[in-house]
């Protein structure tokens, strides 16, 4: 099969996007060729079945530019492809499905958002298959939806010594959505009870919303044990996942934050607030991300939990992710929608 990729960014070193550099990688292994249009393009190094076509932000923002390009790509190389995953972005399902539909391409959209609007029910429409990993997603009552692994490279990912059991991580961005002023509040709480613990809070915020990360560094910057640290790139996040025994995420249900994911395979103790994780892991380390009670309750049970406790459930999480959310599952899944175009 030959197929297009349209999705934000072709950059393994981003710490947010960096991931589906692993994604194309894994993909091309199930295709004669793979074309990726990206809306930026960064460091990259892909089979030689694969090609990367920016839209070009990377040299500016211009939307006129992008729509422009976009529409010159997807005819251009029209009968270089059978298939398009769209991932993420709606948006070019609807600037461009009504061309694939017409030119018989198979249509699958990836999309994992809680919310959604009426175009992402004309994007879905356009679609032939539409994926999701989270019960809560939007999506997830389409008629042509489907629930999908959320893509783990577990040959990257794994358990790697043994890290400090009272030390927690958080890895995201800084924005609200991520609920980091939630953990720092809970942190600060247990600090002053006088619980033992060492936070690491790793990530920046979202550009163009950085007043929110500075009034929480400016709040909580005097917590004991608790350090603010630098996004990282993603293919450094295994030492850093690896290197806490505890793994705190806060984002609300609607998205299977794939985070979660990397942390549990990797060893981690999860503490979540995301329903998609009931019935995984114990009830008390499910919380409810608007109450810091909750959140401090949740901590405060992982660090409670004794070694073999923790030795046990981090195995448990481990097979859970092998089995259900590996990203080979995920290619061979996708595979599977587009058979009939192999």
């Amino acid at each position: 099969m030959k197929l297009l990729i349209v999705t934000q960014m072709a950059d393994r070193s981003d710490p947010v996007m960096g991931f589906f550099h692993h994604w194309i990688e894994q993909l091309s292994k199930h295709c004669e060729s793979v074309r990726v249009i990206c809306l930026q393009e960064g460091e990259h190094v892909f089979p030689q079945n694969v090609d990367v076509y920016s839209l070009g932000k990377e040299g500016g923002r211009s939307r006129a530019k992008y729509i422009w390009r976009f529409y010159t790509y997807i005819w251009k190389f029209r009968n270089d492809y059978d298939a398009v995953f769209v991932h993420m972005n709606q948006e070019y399902v609807l600037l461009g499905g009504f061309f694939w539909r017409l030119l018989r391409k198979r249509v699958i959209l990836w999309r994992n958002h809680k919310k959604g609007s009426m175009l992402t029910r004309i994007s879905g429409l356009l679609s032939h298959t539409v994926c999701y990993t989270s019960p809560s997603a939007y999506v997830a009552s389409f008629k042509n939806s489907v629930k999908m692994p959320i893509g783990i490279d577990t040959d990257m990912f794994k358990p790697r010594g043994n890290a400090d059991p009272r030390s927690i991580l958080f890895l995201g961005r800084l924005d609200a959505v991520k609920r980091p002023e939630m953990l720092l509040q809970a942190l600060y709480l247990l600090a002053k009870k006088g619980v033992a613990f060492n936070a690491d809070v790793i990530g920046d915020p979202t550009p163009g919303r950085e007043a929110f990360a500075h009034e929480l560094r400016k709040r909580f910057s005097s917590v004991p044990n608790v350090a603010f640290k630098p996004a990282i790139r993603n293919d450094e996040t295994v030492s850093a996942y690896t290197s806490h025994r505890i793994y705190i995420n806060l984002t609300p249900s609607g998205s299977f934050d794939k985070t979660i994911g990397e942390a549990a395979v990797s060893g981690c103790i999860i503490v979540v607030g995301n329903d998609a994780l009931r019935g995984v892991i114990p009830d008390e380390l499910l919380v409810d991300v608007n109450s810091v009670d909750s959140v401090l309750r949740g901590i405060k049970f992982a660090l409670d939990m004794n070694t073999q406790s923790q030795e046990m459930l981090s195995r448990r999480l481990r097979g859970y992710i092998l089995e259900k959310h590996s990203l080979s599952l995920l290619s061979a899944r996708l595979m599977e929608l587009y058979g009939n175009c192999v």
